[in-house]
C-alpha cells in the first residue's frame, strides 16, 4: 500500500523542521555543556513537532519587553531566562497577567531584582515575555528514557493532581492512537476532561495529537532523556503548552 502525498509531505516537513531547528538548538546547549534546555529553545524545540504554544518573544531590556507585549497584545506573563534556573517561581521569575506598558517595565525590574537577591549566581539571559494563556483545565504531558523500558511518554491532570494524587499513566513508546486514548480514559479523572459539573469537555483528539507529537519526539531525537509539558491548557478546541522542559541524555 503506497503513502499518501499528504502523509509523505507532513513527514518531510518533519524532517525539515528537525535538521533546521532541532538538531542547532541541542549543538549549542552541548557545546555550552548546558544540558537542560532554556524555555526558549525548549519551546522552539518542541513547535518545529508542531505542538501548540502561547505567542512568546525572548527579550534583553525592559524596553525590548514592552515593545515584546505591545506586538503580542496585553495580558503577558513575564518570566525569567536563565540557564542556572529551573524553577522560576521559587526565585521570584515570573509575573502573571501582565495588562499594560507600566506594568511590563515594573514587572521587568522586580524580577531582575528578586533572581539578583535570591540566587546572586545566575546567569541572567533576559526575559520572556509570553501571551497570557485563558485559564483552563491544567494537564501534564511527559516523557522520559527509562533504563528498563526505553524511550516511554506520560500523561495525567496538572495542578495539584498530579502532585499530591500522583494520577497517572505511562506508556512504552512509540504509541499508536489506541494505546493513546487508552492511557487519557486510563487517569482516575478522566471524567473531568469530557466534562464534569459546570466544565465543558476538551478537545481530547488535540490532546491524543499532543501526547502522540512528544512520542515521536523520544523515539527520533536519542539526545532527549525528559520532556516535560506542564502545565498544557486543554480547551474545547485546541490546547497551548504553557510550559515546557526538555533535558539532554549526558551521554
Amino acid at each position: 500500500m503506497s503513502v499518501p502525498d499528504h502523509v509523505k509531505n507532513g513527514m518531510n516537513e518533519l524532517i525539515a523542521n528537525v535538521e533546521k531547528t532541532v538538531y542547532p538548538i541541542i549543538q549549542k546547549a552541548l557545546l555550552q555543556k548546558r544540558y537542560e534546555l532554556l524555555e526558549t529553545e525548549a519551546k522552539e524545540f518542541i513547535e518545529a513537532f508542531g505542538i501548540k504554544t502561547p505567542g512568546h518573544i525572548a527579550t534583553s531590556s525592559r524596553g525590548e519587553a514592552i515593545q515584546a507585549a505591545k506586538s503580542i497584545g496585553y495580558p503577558v506573563v513575564l518570566k525569567i531566562v536563565s540557564p542556572d534556573i529551573s524553577h522560576k517561581t521559587d526565585v521570584g521569575g515570573v509575573k502573571l497577567g501582565i495588562k499594560d506598558d507600566y506594568g511590563v517595565a515594573d514587572a521587568y525590574d522586580e524580577i531582575i531584582g528578586n533572581v539578583k537577591e535570591r540566587q546572586p549566581g545566575a546567569r541572567i539571559q533576559g526575559i520572556l515575555v509570553q501571551k497570557m494563556s485563558p485559564p483552563s483545565t491544567e494537564v501534564i504531558v511527559g516523557g522520559l528514557r527509562d533504563p528498563q523500558f526505553g524511550p516511554t511518554v506520560m500523561f495525567g491532570l496538572g495542578g495539584i493532581f498530579v502532585e499530591v494524587f500522583k494520577d497517572v499513566s505511562f506508556r512504552i513508546a512509540p504509541v499508536s492512537e489506541y494505546e493513546v486514548f487508552d492511557m487519557i480514559h486510563d487517569i482516575k479523572g478522566a471524567k473531568i476532561l469530557k466534562g464534569f459539573r459546570n466544565r465543558e469537555a476538551v478537545d481530547i483528539p488535540a490532546l491524543a495529537q499532543t501526547i502522540m507529537q512528544v512520542s515521536d519526539i523520544m523515539v527520533n531525537i536519542e539526545e532527549v532523556g525528559e520532556i516535560d509539558l506542564n502545565p498544557v491548557l486543554v480547551y474545547p478546541e485546541g490546547l497551548k503548552t504553557v510550559d515546557a522542559r526538555i533535558v539532554l541524555r549526558q551521554i
